[in-house]
């Protein structure tokens, strides 16, 4: 197994969220809309996912940090295993031209909805199923916050697909350490199947046979009741 980074939670931790409110807005009606990854999961209300998932420029960071990470070359080979709108795709296009990038989404959404500059290298598919790649054909595999999305058993078939496809892997997925963090992702999470501690997390990356890199993002604190306080979010 691989080993716990600290990549993405500084973005993650920059958004105050209101628990209370998500949990008591009518929540199995829009986990049932959030689930569909469509338009309104997107770019519609916030109570359906992310309320608008546009370009900012905040992922640039997150590629700078991958590149550094794993000394990416000039013509490195990435996928991205769930890339939704590819923003941190484009932003490593845009930092190493020559690299071949590649991605893809269960969400046919979300892929005719990139950025029309990387557009023609992403494809739908879904993470759990047989990737169209040989053996070890990328430099990095990187997943992040889409593989709690996935029952168990689809869960094993992911990392071992991503864990067959790369050199190095990166995921990133949601986890809690006690009682308040659960209970903050259970009223905030939309689509989330699989909650686990850390500790579960790598025994289950253990004895699926993933050997890549991993990173746990938290729900910390109080619900945050006033919604003018909440920034965009980089999770539904």
């Amino acid at each position: 197994m691989g080993r716990l980074l600290n990549l993405v939670t500084p973005l993650h931790t920059r958004t105050a969220r209101d628990y209370i409110g998500r949990m008591t807005d009518d929540k199995v009606h829009c986990m049932t809309v959030a689930r569909e990854y469509g338009r309104d999961y997107w770019d519609g209300d916030r109570r359906y996912g992310y309320g608008g998932y546009r370009y900012d420029g905040r992922w640039a960071v997150i590629a700078k940090s991958l590149i550094e990470q794993y000394h990416l070359p000039e013509n490195a080979s990435i996928l991205d295993v769930g890339c939704g709108k590819a923003f941190l795709l484009y932003e490593l296009s845009r930092l190493l031209p020559k690299a071949r990038i590649c991605g893809f989404d269960a969400s046919a959404y979300a892929i005719e909805n990139a950025k029309p500059e990387i557009r023609d290298r992403l494809s739908v598919h879904r993470a759990e199923e047989p990737y169209p790649f040989a053996d070890k054909q990328f430099d990095l595999a990187i997943s992040l916050t889409t593989l709690h999305n996935l029952p168990i058993e689809s869960l094993a078939k992911a990392l071992k697909e991503m864990d067959r496809v790369a050199h190095h892997q990166y995921l990133v997925v949601e986890s809690f350490r006690n009682e308040r963090e659960l209970f903050n992702l259970q009223c905030w999470a939309l689509t989330c199947e699989s909650f686990f501690r850390p500790q579960s997390w790598e025994w289950l990356f253990d004895r699926f046979g993933y050997r890549g890199d991993y990173e746990f993002i938290y729900f910390e604190g109080s619900s945050i009741p006033d919604p003018k306080k909440e920034l965009r979010s980089i999770c539904p």
